[in-house]
């Protein structure tokens, strides 16, 4: 039975059963920031469990796309060397909300997996577990499915802790989480490994295939248990583990999917050995990568696009491995979208847009494997001892995005080790700045027991009577704050804005007779907005009544930008292409941010037009309407929504210029565009692979950014003695004239080097019929030095050649060997005795390596050192 085939069954049983098929959600959550990625099939539910969203059905069956590659659930270390550990897979699962529960649930999955209408698996080939406190569980399987003592197991808290069970489900560290019911099959006695709970429950004999999990608590942040306001069902099942079981196989790799992928994988590398395990590893990552990229995630350099750039590089190197020499990763994306394009159609929508983003990744991962090296063999040549500091292993994997394995690798070519320790000390240093950075203004534990919710006032009035409803001051909740105290105040109502959707929060005052509280930004908390600042006159208390004011100028530098943002955002659309999305912006009082996606940088001559389409918006002047309507309505209308953001059942449609910028938003905006009246863009960057960043200004900033540009080109005009009409022609003159210039230098370089080196081939000498040349070279540098030997190595055609030099009180080493004698001579070996000659480190590859060393006094030596070497090889 086909993969595809048992999708489709579990869809159709439980539609047989009442449910809701669901399609699956993006990889990125929409509604849950303490997840990296989705990654079971009850992400797109956890508000359902909670009570705190509406759906029209009380069933739902749904195939969800998962990834399992950071946060708690991390199985990337493992994928490609057990049979079932995937950085993707899918889900199946049914879900019950406050319908039916543990009775109901255990008799759905056994009746679909036992049934002949369905899996028909044989009925002695499946245990079960149970936690140990659940007697309900237990008797249903016992009492009422049949399943006899011998192969029904009770799991207690084996990890350590209350509810830390294998038989207690949580998705996180926080949310809905419960008892659940495991089932199992049973692979045979052919098979090594001991059923769930024995000492050999890891081997491979007993798998589990289904897990029916009670949602019955939340857990909070301080670990206490709340019950759910309806105990729920969420259960799941591994397409890829069933998949295993009914086609007869003991790995998911041999599975129909993979076998597939795995095949186009060695037919692109030229690879026959379809058992080895670097293959297992490609096919599984192709998958996470394209459906990532698919779901809107690009490789960067943190949170999900990192983790995207590691699966991209860690299948890069085992094609490295495998003997790739050029970029493959990316021509694996066709075999999938054949694969999984029917069930997922967008790979095929998108697959010229995810073969790009990894063709790009992989271009760039082969200039990092470049640089690494180099910083590398200049760090092994003035190594101390026989092992790399952990400093340098972190800064080539931090920086270079160099593997360690791959470190560990020449380590042992150079017989050196990892300081692995070092290399741990200081990745904990790097989690404990993000971790700081990453922090919120307030605990994200505190939990406000303040009845009600701030309702916002401020699109209307930036003044009002407000009362205060809570306080909080380091972290706690209080009664009251004293002058010169800091703190947060929380109102009943409020002109103020909350940072959200990019805009920051306002700033301002609240006041009453002899109090003033200085507002300095504004932040939510759930439905509370919390107003952050310092008491400097006065005392305040919970009840008091305030006038709260928005500072009106902050206010409307900010509307400027946020409204010039939209348009920029259509623009873009515009001029670059319908592929532009948003990834993230940043709206102030000073200036706006706008990063949105996009392979390559943009041109001086677009964003001039992308600038001009803008302007000619705002001399139109036309209105900035606002309307409230049901998300159905809304994207009939056309507007534009953030990826993974999630909205209610009623939103706010903000339009301009008619039809020109129609887009969700809660922010503050202008009256009309004319307001805005000039938008400067100020500068365009990357800020990852595939993600590009506008910045502008608006307003006085906008002329005042037009002021600065035209006096640096007075200025600039000045200083070439020229006019503003004869400017580009003299400043091309005078880069054409220093490009000339450079060529001469480099010229002159050339030939002191090739004349150099034609009177070194004078002092070769032969020994035992082999070409020897150990020379010093005065008044060059490392580089200069390495460009000698390579000439010099060409006009010996066959032969060996180290060179010496005093650069900075240092001596730099090159040995070279032509690639004729590599067999029998290694210019790394050459290095080694030379380096150490002088007192330091060297090394590098058979053809050519590089060293050095402080004692300038022994470069003799050193050079001694080539001739000694070939005739002890004799």
């Amino acid at each position: 039975m086909k993969s595809a085939a048992i999708r489709e069954a579990f869809i159709r049983f439980f539609e047989s059963k009442g449910h809701t098929p669901v399609a699956s959600s993006s990889l990125v959550p929409g509604n849950d920031p303490t997840l990296l990625f989705t990654n079971a099939g009850m992400v797109q539910f956890k508000d359902v469990f909670l009570g705190q969203d509406k759906r029209p059905y009380t069933r739902a069956v749904s195939s969800q796309r998962c990834v399992r590659a950071g946060g708690k659930h991390n199985d990337l270390e493992n994928v490609g060397y057990t049979a079932r550990h995937h950085t993707f897979f899918e889900m199946l699962g049914n879900f019950s909300f406050g319908d039916y529960f543990k009775r109901e649930a255990i008799n759905y999955a056994w009746e679909f997996l036992t049934s002949s209408d369905y899996l028909a698996i044989p009925k002695d080939k499946l245990w079960v577990t149970v936690y140990a406190d659940d007697d309900e569980a237990y008797q249903i399987w016992n009492e009422e499915v049949g399943i006899p003592a011998e192969r029904l197991i009770r799991i207690g808290d084996n990890k350590g802790a209350k509810y830390a069970s294998d038989n207690f489900w949580s998705m996180g560290d926080t949310g809905p989480c419960g008892p659940c019911t495991e089932i199992f099959y049973d692979h045979g006695p052919d098979i090594w490994g001991g059923p769930p709970g024995s000492p050999e429950e890891d081997g491979d004999r007993y798998i589990e295939i289904w897990n029916n999990v009670f949602m019955q608590f939340n857990r909070d942040a301080d670990g206490s248990m709340e019950p759910l306001p309806a105990p729920s069902v969420d259960t799941g099942m591994g397409l890829e583990r069933i998949s295993a079981v009914m086609q007869h196989v003991h790995s998911n790799y041999e599975i129909d999917l993979f076998q597939a992928l795995i095949g186009a994988t060695a037919k692109v590398l030229g690879v026959s050995d379809l058992e080895n395990s670097s293959l297992r590893v490609i096919a599984d990552h192709i998958r996470s990568c394209a459906f990532l990229i698919a779901d809107g995630v690009l490789p960067s350099n943190e949170g999900r696009g990192y983790v995207l750039r590691r699966i991209i590089r860690r299948a890069a190197r085992h094609g490295n491995k495998l003997g790739a020499t050029a970029p493959f990763f990316h021509k694996l994306v066709a075999p999938l979208a054949v694969e999984m394009g029917e069930a997922y159609p967008e790979l095929r929508e998108l697959q010229a847009q995810i073969e790009k983003a990894l063709l790009q990744e992989e271009e760039q991962f082969a200039k990092t494997l470049d640089q690494g090296m180099k910083i590398l063999e200049q760090d092994l040549a003035g190594l101390e001892g026989k092992q790399i500091p952990g400093e340098t292993v972190f800064r080539l994997y931090d920086t270079y995005g160099f593997p360690v394995d791959l470190t560990a690798d020449i380590a042992r070519e150079q017989e050196l080790t990892l300081d692995m320790d070092g290399f741990e000390a200081a990745m904990e240093a790097q989690r404990e700045r993000a971790r700081s950075a990453s922090n919120f203004k307030m605990d994200a534990g505190l939990k406000l027991d303040i009845e009600g919710s701030t309702q916002f006032c401020g699109y209307t009035q930036l003044a009002a009577e407000v009362e205060v409803r809570g306080l909080v001051r380091d972290g706690e909740v209080v009664d009251g704050l004293s002058v010169g105290e800091r703190g947060a105040v929380i109102l009943a109502d409020t002109p103020f804005y909350a940072e959200s959707g990019g805009q920051a929060g306002d700033s301002g005052l609240l006041l009453a007779n002899g109090l003033r509280f200085e507002v300095a930004d504004t932040q939510k908390s759930g439905d509370h907005f919390l107003h952050y600042g310092v008491l400097v006159e006065g005392a305040l208390a919970v009840g008091d009544k305030l006038e709260a004011k928005v500072d009106p100028t902050i206010r409307q530098a900010t509307v400027l930008n946020h409204s010039a943002t939209h348009l920029l955002h259509a623009a873009l659309r515009q001029v670059l292409g319908s592929h532009v999305s948003q990834k993230g912006s940043l709206v102030t009082a000073e200036r706006l941010r706008f990063d949105f996606s996009q392979p390559e940088a943009v041109t001086p001559a677009q964003l001039r037009e992308i600038e001009g389409i803008v302007n000619a918006e705002i001399r139109r002047n036309t209105p900035v309407e606002v309307a409230e309507m049901d998300i159905d309505s809304a994207r009939k209308r056309g507007a534009m929504m953030l990826f993974g953001e999630k909205y209610g059942d009623s939103v706010r449609v903000l339009s301009m210029g008619g039809d020109f910028s129609i887009e969700l938003c809660g922010g503050t905006h202008a009256k009309r565009t004319g307001d805005i009246g000039l938008m400067r863009i100020v500068a365009e960057s990357g800020i990852a692979a595939g993600v590009r960043r506008i910045e502008a200004v608006t307003g006085q900033g906008a002329l005042d950014a037009v002021n600065a540009d035209s006096g640096l080109l007075q200025q600039a005009v000045a200083t070439l003695k020229a006019t503003p009409d004869n400017f580009d022609s003299k400043l091309a003159q005078l880069i054409s004239s220093q490009r000339e210039l450079q060529k001469e230098v480099d010229r002159l370089k050339a030939k002191l080097a090739t004349a150099g080196s034609r009177d070194l081939l004078g002092e070769v000498v032969e020994i035992g019929g082999v070409k020897v040349l150990a020379t010093r070279v005065d008044g060059v540098d490392a580089k200069a030095l390495r460009d000698s030997l390579d000439q010099l190595k060409n006009k010996l055609v066959s032969g060996i050649v180290l060179l010496a030099t005093e650069d900075e009180g240092k001596v730099v080493l090159a040995a070279g060997v032509t690639k004729d004698l590599t067999g029998s001579y290694k210019a790394g070996d050459i290095m080694k005795l030379a380096a150490a000659a002088v007192g330091g480190k060297g090394g590098g590859r058979p053809d050519m390596a590089q060293g050095g060393g402080t004692d300038v006094a022994a470069i003799d030596q050193a050079l001694a050192c080539a001739a000694t070497y070939v005739q002890s090889q004799q």
